[in-house]
């Protein structure tokens, strides 16, 4: 069974292609959190593995991957193969760490764990923007290489692999600067509509993990402010018309999604 999270296209690509070569259960974190604030009960079958991947957020689990696993229950006859894979546009600091923290609340540790990088997506900060269309390429066709070997490695129960890219400052990035993402920068107060962009086609809100916009059907966009909104770029990058700001951190960048989305 694998549990995954995805955005822009990257993570559900990469479970996919982990699926196809174990055979596992493919289910989706998002729709799975829709269920009101009950408890998911899982029910692993003899010598099933229970994987999750996500992509990292401020070197950091995403938050609703974290909420999700607190309201996660795994049932078993005995002690599954469990493993994670995320997927970032660089290092991950201690992201599986953290993973492995709240894992062990519910009586779970991860026996091998994988870092895939991927095309860049987040574009929150000045300085940050996609790929060019030449590294978006080059990242692809490394990830397609890893993902296939991180696959195999799955397959074959193998443990104790980490094969991850934690950079050079680790626990600063994750603890310190991760803490400040989480408290500054994960917000949808930024976000805003240009409204003679906006066509009113309703995707962003069909995008947004969390139910977090209400567009479409002839209504302007609107972000709801329940404290709910990652900040995932996710109704950014998929707006057809490029009518999504965030403040003005976006303007003239580009836009990315790995494919496209069922919604569309």
């Amino acid at each position: 069974m694998i549990f995954y999270f995805s955005c822009t296209g990257n993570t559900r690509w990469a479970a996919r292609v982990v699926a196809d070569i174990t055979g596992d259960r493919l289910l989706d974190i998002a729709e799975l959190m829709h269920n009101d604030g009950k408890t998911f009960q899982c029910i692993l079958a003899e010598n099933e593995a229970i994987g999750f991947c996500f992509p990292v957020h401020g070197w950091r689990p995403p938050i609703i991957v974290r909420q999700f696993i607190k309201r996660l229950e795994v049932k078993y006859t005995s002690e599954p193969y469990c493993w994670a894979l995320c997927t970032a546009g660089d290092d991950i600091g201690q992201t599986m760490e953290i993973l492995n923290r709240d894992l062990s609340r519910i009586g779970l540790k991860t026996d091998s764990t994988f870092s895939l990088i991927m095309p860049e997506s987040y574009v929150g900060l000045p300085f940050m923007d996609v790929d060019t269309a030449k590294k978006e390429k080059q990242k692809k066709e490394k990830a397609a290489t890893y993902v296939r070997l991180f696959g195999n490695t799955i397959a074959h129960r193998e443990k104790d692999i980490n094969d991850t890219y934690k950079g050079h400052w680790p626990k600063t990035n994750s603890w310190f600067l991760g803490s400040l993402f989480k408290g500054l920068l994960i917000s949808d107060k930024p976000f805003h509509i240009d409204e003679d962009k906006c066509t009113q086609c309703g995707l962003c809100s069909k995008v947004c993990p969390v139910d977090n916009i209400v567009s479409g059907n002839g209504k302007t966009t609107e972000w709801l402010h329940n404290g709910k909104c990652l900040t995932c770029f996710a109704c950014y990058h998929h707006c057809p018309a490029k009518a999504i700001e965030f403040g003005n951190r976006t303007k003239k960048k580009g836009q990315y999604y790995f494919e496209r989305n069922k919604h569309q």
